[in-house]
């Protein structure tokens, strides 16, 4: 090594980090994400405070600190498909999952966590404009009362003369019954994907994935109950809602871009 090089190294070695206080902020975003926000994210945080950096020395400094967003891991699937029950209703929605305002256009799906306490089934109701998670039910069964509960809680958030179009894949919860009288007594349209098609659903299966990702993968649920699980979920549920900025809503969480919009208090 050339003198020069290494007397350069050493007086920058001693040269006092100009970005000990961002690093120290930086530390702390990531670690009230849960572990969730990548750089992109860390940065829009940072930059909605006022600390002017670049992206790419946020993600050297994160790199450094050793902080690394969550990644996906195996994944177990369920299908609730029961076969041609009833009569599916047609597919109005195909691939577009956009929507112009909230209660135009609903995607639901249930999905299933597994922890060495048992099984779990998640079963939500999320909005196209913002993404907005608007009802969720936490169930060891996925039965006919969970979907169906489900679905009254988000009815309940509509306001006078909004009548969404509900889109959901084949399986045997929404083509029973009950789900079906439900969805005529309120007036919603219901949508069905083609069978096995997964690009038909590929905006909840986004949310899933996300949802593991960020929630579930790379923790210990060891010695956690189902009761506690639930609780975690629900928990998740919230923060999505609530805290978890989207950097396709201007990186705001969708109650906040609600609100900037006009359509929350």
């Amino acid at each position: 090594m050339a003198r020069s090089s290494y007397q350069y190294q050493v007086g920058a070695m001693r040269t006092p980090d100009r970005y000990a206080g961002t690093r120290a902020r930086i530390n702390d975003l990531f670690r009230a994400s849960g572990g969730v926000y990548g750089y992109r994210r860390v940065h829009a945080c940072l930059r909605s405070e006022g600390v002017v950096i670049s992206e790419k020395v946020c993600a050297r400094i994160m790199r450094e600190e050793g902080l690394v967003a969550r990644t996906s891991a195996r994944r177990l699937r369920y299908s609730s498909y029961r076969g041609e029950i009833s009569r599916a209703p047609e597919n109005l929605v195909g691939r577009d999952f956009r929507a112009a305002t909230p209660n135009e256009l609903w995607l639901t799906d249930v999905t299933e966590l597994r922890i060495p306490a048992g099984k779990i089934y998640l079963s939500p109701v999320v909005d196209c404009y913002d993404g907005m998670v608007v009802s969720w039910v936490t169930s060891t069964s996925p039965d006919a009362k969970m979907a169906n509960s489900m679905l009254r809680a988000a009815v309940g958030t509509l306001a006078a003369g909004e009548r969404p179009t509900i889109r959901s894949d084949r399986g045997g919860h929404y083509r029973w019954p009950g789900w079906v009288e439900i969805c005529e007594r309120e007036g919603l349209t219901r949508s069905m994907s083609r069978k096995g098609c997964c690009p038909d659903n590929s905006a909840m299966e986004g949310f899933f994935g996300r949802t593991r990702v960020e929630m579930f993968y790379g923790r210990d649920w060891s010695g956690v109950s189902i009761d506690a699980f639930m609780d975690v979920v629900d928990g998740y549920m919230h923060w999505y809602n609530e805290g978890r900025i989207k950097m396709s809503l201007g990186c705001r969480s969708p109650l906040d871009y609600r609100r900037a919009m006009g359509f929350a208090a």
